[in-house]
């Protein structure tokens, strides 16, 4: 039987991956859940396994191809006699679309020189260089010989976005590299293609851009404008934001809550915890505990709706894979998921959120990790923000925010008369698809998160 091999979904924002390298070859046998090829993203550095074992038949992409999601990429035979289509033929590669190519200045010696870095990328360096790297070098002028003194920080020492836009704000700094790299170019250049620069074209009025649906235009020469295109992590994150505001009606719901209970249990724990489990006790476990059972009182909550068909179907789970969203260091967001979160106690989701928000923040996470996801927790109190509003994670019906704790005056009444104390309060806010959740529902469902964190007990 023939299997076909697709582009994995690598996170919600993510629509394709750069195949860095196959593992396996046409002819050669593989079995289920071996590595098959390495691919990456700007959020995520895998090795995607076969979904069978067999004989891999025939390899559609090369590698260094950047390739949608959902495309085939290989076939695989899995009967037993199976055998490659052609024995040592290379990647039939189909046409797939990469990053957009820059523009470059008109001088066809200029042209020539940059175009250079695509072609000897496979003839004069082992070095892995991504296209979007390229794509900057090519529009910077910079040569390979230049981009291989880089020093990398991704994956095996590979040469990252952030990693090429430091070395080129860096760049002016160093005199000496850019008389180097100077007098590389001019030496690659021969003199039959040196060509005379094209006249300057004339001055032309200012360009007024048609950038949304509002219809607001930009002069983009007028002064004190700068500008910067989105790369592609922050293309797909507005892409998939704008996507799921337009998708779900956002209804948002707020309650105060009071975590001296949960403080109180944090310190008590802190101490042998942190000897224990060798990081700190934060206060995302507790969140997370109480997150979990309060989805148990409201199983509607963590539910997905699939709209591809009409009537809409609200497809609920038993189990509750609890994601929350981690701020990348390179830019962007990431949302790994803690499966199976309700089989786990307070220390298990602390290792897990410990684990997996490390992993996150350097692009090693897998991708199960990032999938599968049926309720979001949105922790912008981090950054010290008391309260705020969130765009739900498709196709979730609901996303917690939490904020910041911080010490305020609360009224606290008693048998003998109300009086004010000092206590550490917090805002949760959950934001949920008002097409499932109504607004009773979600009001009930963060009041009742709120009651279990004020009466935490250990």
């Amino acid at each position: 039987m023939v299997v076909e091999i697709i582009m994995p979904k690598m996170g919600e924002s993510i629509m394709e991956g750069t195949i860095l390298k196959w593992l396996k070859k046409a002819g050669e046998k593989i079995e289920r859940d071996e590595p098959l090829l390495e691919i990456s993203t700007d959020k995520v550095d895998t090795e995607v396994p076969a979904p069978e074992t067999g004989i891999i038949t025939k390899l559609l992409f090369s590698e260094n191809d950047v390739v949608e999601v959902g495309k085939v990429i290989a076939l695989m035979d899995t009967e037993a006699d199976a055998k490659p289509e052609s024995p040592e033929s290379e990647p039939i590669k189909e046409k797939s679309e990469t990053a957009p190519v820059m523009e470059v200045p008109a001088e066809e010696a200029i042209k020539e020189s940059q175009t250079r870095i695509k072609e000897t990328k496979t003839t004069e360096t082992s070095k892995f260089f991504s296209p979007l790297v390229l794509n900057i070098a090519q529009k910077e002028g910079i040569q390979i010989s230049e981009l291989e003194r880089i020093q990398g920080t991704g994956m095996n020492g590979r040469v990252t976005k952030n990693d090429i836009l430091d070395y080129i704000k860096n760049k002016s700094a160093m005199p000496e590299v850019k008389e180097e790299i100077k007098k590389e170019t001019e030496q690659k250049i021969e003199p039959k293609e040196i060509v005379k620069p094209a006249a300057e074209p004339k001055q032309t009025p200012p360009v007024k851009k048609d950038i949304g649906y509002h219809k607001s235009v930009i002069d983009y020469n007028a002064e004190g404008i700068s500008v910067f295109e989105f790369d592609n992590v922050r293309q797909k994150m507005a892409e998939h934001m704008v996507a799921s505001a337009a998708i779900s009606p956002h209804v948002n719901a707020v309650a105060e809550c009071d975590m001296s209970n949960v403080e109180k249990a944090r310190l008590k724990l802190s101490g042998d915890f942190e000897t224990k489990e060798r990081f700190k006790l934060t206060y995302m476990p507790f969140i997370a505990e109480a997150v979990v059972k309060t989805l148990k009182d409201f199983p509607l909550v963590n539910a997905v709706i699939d709209d591809s068909s009409v009537p809409y179907k609200a497809v609920m789970s038993s189990r509750i894979n609890l994601g929350f969203a981690v701020a990348m260091e390179n830019g962007g967001l990431i949302v790994p998921v803690i499966k199976n979160a309700d089989s786990k106690n307070l220390t298990g989701l602390a290792r897990e959120i410990n684990d997996l928000g490390k992993r996150a923040r350097v692009k090693k996470l897998t991708l199960d990790e990032i999938q599968g996801g049926t309720f979001t927790i949105s922790n912008y109190g981090v950054f010290g923000n008391i309260f705020g509003t969130m765009i739900i994670n498709q196709p979730q019906i609901a996303i917690l925010g939490v904020g910041a704790i911080k010490k305020r005056p609360k009224v606290i009444e008693t048998s003998q008369g109300d009086f004010i104390a000092i206590r550490p309060m917090m805002y949760l806010t959950l934001s949920f698809d008002h097409r499932l959740i109504d607004g009773a529902l979600g009001g009930k469902f963060v009041i009742k998160l709120a009651e279990y964190l004020e009466n935490y007990s250990y």
